[in-house]
């Protein structure tokens, strides 16, 4: 995956496989001056989907190491809402039904213009009022995205690249309950091996930093955010 310079007021996320047809759409989308994030293969773009903040998704239905469906219903079970807009080579009006079924809010059919593309960027854009939240914040707790920044009642908070994952995936969706398991998938990736009671190790260590309520342990299922 790689990301294209630019500014983040108006970031996307691309995933899309076929290396060609990405490079057309990232050139249509920069000349609108949004900024551009690529992921060639349904891991990484679940990955960036789930930990980095977007106003829209545009998500390639056929992909390598999971498809785009998978991809989608993961995002949505875990409380993501943003705007996703499905390109599919599909022929099929069973496909592009499922998808849509599965979260997508749009879709468009393989080959098309990219004013077309770019038309329907700017409707979901609409629909979804606007600029998506800079900053989320709960209590006195404040998560900015695009910084990786954390504050508490206007501190900074020092967080290793594992313990912003975790605390981010909890404040992206505060009132959900957070298995171990849907944690180190989003912290470590769908298919790592690594053990998801890794993730009480985090979870101990943001308490220590952030206070002892602020993330809750919901018995026998996970966890939430706290009060703070």
């Amino acid at each position: 995956m790689a990301r294209q310079a630019g500014g983040t007021d108006m970031r996307l996320l691309l995933i899309e496989d076929e290396s060609r047809v990405a490079a057309q759409i990232v050139e249509a989308l920069e000349a609108e001056r949004f900024t551009v994030d690529i992921a060639c293969n349904g891991e990484d773009g679940h990955h960036l989907g789930a930990t980095e903040l977007y106003r829209a998704i545009l998500l390639d239905l056929s992909l390598p190491r999971l498809d785009g469906v998978s991809v989608l219903r993961a995002w949505r079970n875990a409380g993501l809402t943003t705007p996703v807009l499905l390109l599919t080579a599909r022929n099929r009006w069973q496909d592009r039904v499922e998808g849509l079924n599965a979260g997508g809010d749009d879709y468009l059919g393989k080959p098309f213009r990219m004013e077309e593309l770019i038309a329907r960027i700017h409707a979901l854009l609409r629909r979804a009022g606007g600029l998506a939240a800079p900053t989320l914040s709960v209590g006195g707790i404040t998560v900015d995205p695009q910084a990786r920044r954390v504050t508490q009642d206007g501190r900074a908070v020092t967080l290793t690249a594992h313990e912003y994952k975790v605390f981010a995936t909890l404040m992206q969706a505060p009132e959900q309950v957070h298995t171990k398991g849907d944690i180190a998938e989003i912290v470590y990736g769908l298919h790592d091996d690594r053990d998801s009671n890794t993730i009480e190790v985090f979870v101990a260590r943001l308490r220590r930093k952030l206070g002892p309520s602020a993330i809750e342990t919901v018995r026998g299922l996970g966890y939430r955010l706290g009060a703070g």
